[in-house]
């Protein structure tokens, strides 16, 4: 517990105190963010606000994380370090994509491709030691089945045999990572926006986490009246830990990335932020949850396939004014502040659907 509290809270200190360090550095590096000319001309105006912010969130979260399990002499866990591994894997190819559109002066940095290819090979790097590396107490890190809250024994990707199994389980893993990351990475596209629902959706697993581990399968706390609603997750509270580090430096990133921003996360923090969202899912066994606990990301990210689909059907018929969603609203007069506050309340519905259900299984179970 010690060790959650100290992650989150040099993490908050140190994006909150040091973000101002970062921005003008990145000012003299010249890393102003561009803006696409068919984009709202209200987004004009912020040609040149710093970019990359991912960089200060990414450094936050891993001192943080450190801190806390150094103060709270508690062990580093190979659940932590995937986590991590995922957010900084992922963040070093939004890095990429960044770095080229800074230098380019271009909205368009890595091809497509390109970018997905990257997300791929992080996916499969994290599936593979998640799935066959073993944590100190002989339990690994991943489960070979597709779970929602919890793993769905009949769908056990091993049942079709080994060969044929780590294939699919790499394949949903990827696909996990890939919709993720790029989810986030698209509502990325007002100020506060995916940082604020970041914060609600990583959030959630502290509570996940925390209690997880209260209800350890074989736990020294796990009451015998419920020990049938147990789990099985490996260090569950280490990612409670982890979370806690991220919003920490969130929530103090979010102070200079609120409207208007002195800072933008760029694709270098949605992508590591999409990436640790989805790192979490699979390693607290809640895989199908996310669809719930990240609904904004999803949701923003249908109106881009829907937009597009219907464009390609009608031959240049449009849905939405502009997608994402998001621009569809600022497109219909609503204040960039409107439309991120009302996104947050939708975000934070969406959480409170999917914790609910969390709590609602154990609940159902305990009282069988």
């Amino acid at each position: 517990m010690i060790a959650l509290l100290i992650a989150g809270a040099v993490s908050l200190a140190f994006t909150l105190l040091l973000t101002p360090l970062f921005i003008r550095l990145f000012h003299r590096l010249g890393w102003g963010q561009f803006i696409r000319d068919d984009g709202p001309q209200s987004h004009h105006t912020k040609r040149g606000t710093a970019t990359m912010g991912g960089i200060v969130l990414i450094i936050g979260t891993v001192i943080g994380y450190f801190v806390g399990h150094l103060v709270g002499r508690d062990h580093v866990t190979l659940s932590g370090m995937l986590v991590l591994f995922m957010m900084v894997g992922l963040g070093f190819v939004g890095f990429l994509d960044d770095f080229l559109k800074v230098r380019r002066q271009r909205s368009l940095g890595l091809g497509g491709w390109a970018k997905v290819l990257g997300q791929v090979i992080v996916g499969v790097i994290f599936a593979t030691v998640a799935l066959v590396v073993p944590s100190v107490n002989g339990e690994y890190p991943a489960s070979k089945m597709i779970s929602a809250v919890r793993d769905i024994d009949w769908l056990n990707f091993m049942a079709l045999g080994t060969v044929v199994g780590t294939v699919l389980y790499l394949a949903w893993t990827v696909l996990l990572t890939v919709s993720t990351s790029n989810g986030v990475n698209v509502a990325d596209g007002l100020d506060g926006l995916a940082t604020g629902t970041s914060i609600l959706a990583i959030g959630s697993y502290i509570f996940i986490g925390f209690w997880q581990s209260n209800q350890e399968c074989g736990g020294p706390r796990l009451d015998d009246s419920v020990v049938h609603a147990c789990y099985t997750v490996t260090t569950p509270l280490d990612l409670a830990v982890v979370a806690a580090s991220i919003c920490g430096g969130l929530i103090g990133f979010l102070w200079y990335n609120t409207s208007p921003a002195q800072i933008f996360l760029g694709d270098t923090g949605s992508l590591g932020l999409g990436g640790a969202l989805a790192a979490l899912a699979i390693l607290s066994r809640t895989e199908l949850l996310l669809i719930l606990i990240g609904g904004l990301f999803f949701i923003v990210t249908g109106s881009v396939i829907l937009q597009r689909a219907y464009f390609k059907i009608t031959h240049g018929k449009r849905i939405f004014l502009m997608s994402p969603l998001h621009h569809h609203f600022e497109l219909k007069g609503w204040a960039e502040v409107t439309v991120v506050v009302r996104f947050w309340i939708i975000a934070g519905l969406c959480v409170a659907a999917g914790v609910g259900v969390f709590y609602l299984e154990w609940i159902t179970r305990a009282n069988a």
